[in-house]
């Protein structure tokens, strides 16, 4: 299988991390990066450089005051007396249907959601790439690959089109499956983070064209709170189109495979012809964020369930945290997808 990484994606390195009150070193590291390549490269993949397709494909999904924001903040942010090194909100709109303001901690407010997205110096730099790495592996599977696995790293999917989130600032899987969907396709979207994919599901929950699908703990006492419920169902033309399957906390192999089974049904029913995987594999037992119980082995049989849809396959990397178990986690998924 082929896989897709740019070096560049190193370069976010975020420092500071706060939950429930305290600060901690943030889990988004880059030393997940080694582990990721180590298992998919037991695999079996080979990974090579995405190409630049420019700003537009990333466009088609964010706003362009949103892009604009994230190329910018870093540098507006040093300007601000004793700014700290990175750049941390502490404030937020109750309501962003009002005022967009000039401040940079104004704008910082209104576009990153929470204290795991702080912005350094080089993280435009290392999202762009990772973003560009997503856009090559759809290119890639559009163009007759059966399956491409990305390393998206910083990863994606809680990101609105102009709000950062959850350790994300480009949704990855959605500008995957806007690019398969231009180029002809008709992309699902199946997410199988631990998390709900708030931003995905925000970005296209409005469309027909595209169905968003999300296996998530459930979201009552767990990241993101507020969404993820399953009577979100999508709104306008997009009702039907967005299907959450919230499961309680600790939920094992034998009953996320049953649930697996509903999300698979909706695929099938909704005519995809290409699924781009949201591929966290922070639902394992031992993960850090302990939000659900999948086994290795449970991330194989998983991946040989979606396979056997025999529909081509983008597998974009989001969630999935350091432990002794992610490279096996990630190398048993890949050998079921392949």
């Amino acid at each position: 299988m082929k896989a897709i990484f740019d070096d560049r994606q190193r370069l976010h390195d975020p420092q500071h991390y706060m939950a429930n009150g305290k600060t901690y070193p943030s889990p988004e590291a880059p030393e997940r990066i080694a582990r990721l390549m180590a298992g998919a490269q037991a695999a079996g993949c080979q990974f090579q450089a995405p190409d630049d397709a420019g700003l537009g494909p990333i466009a088609a999904i964010h706003s362009a005051e949103y892009l604009h924001f994230l190329q910018n903040i870093y540098a507006r942010w040093q300007r601000i007396p004793d700014a700290g090194p990175e750049v941390i909100p502490n404030i937020h709109p109750a309501d962003r249907r009002n005022n967009y303001p000039k401040s940079a901690l104004g704008q910082a407010g209104y576009h990153q959601t929470d204290t795991s997205c702080p912005i350094g110096a080089h993280t435009w730099k290392a999202a762009y790439w990772s973003a560009q790495s997503a856009i090559t592996g759809a290119d890639l599977v559009a163009g007759g690959e059966r399956a491409v696995y990305v390393l998206s790293r910083p990863p994606g999917h809680h990101a609105f089109t102009d709000l950062a989130g959850g350790f994300c600032f480009l949704n990855n899987s959605g500008i995957a499956a806007e690019r398969l969907r231009e180029n002809g396709l008709r992309p699902a979207i199946l997410d199988v983070d631990v998390h709900h994919g708030n931003g995905t599901q925000g970005i296209f929950y409005a469309r027909d064209d595209v169905l968003t699908i999300s296996l998530h703990a459930d979201p009552d006492r767990f990241y993101p709170f507020y969404w993820g419920a399953a009577q979100e169902r999508g709104e306008g033309r997009g009702i039907g189109y967005n299907l959450n399957l919230p499961l309680p906390r600790g939920t094992g192999d034998a009953d996320y495979l049953k649930t697996l089974d509903t999300a698979l049904a909706r695929i099938h029913a909704f005519g995809a012809d290409v699924i781009v995987v949201a591929l966290g594999l922070d639902a394992h037992i031992d993960d850090p964020f302990k939000g659900l119980a999948i086994t290795t082995p449970g991330f194989q049989v998983m991946a040989e369930a979606i396979a056997r849809l025999g529909l081509p396959l983008v597998l974009v990397q989001e969630g999935g945290y350091v432990s002794d178990a992610l490279s096996d986690n990630l190398t048993a998924f890949l050998k079921g997808a392949s």
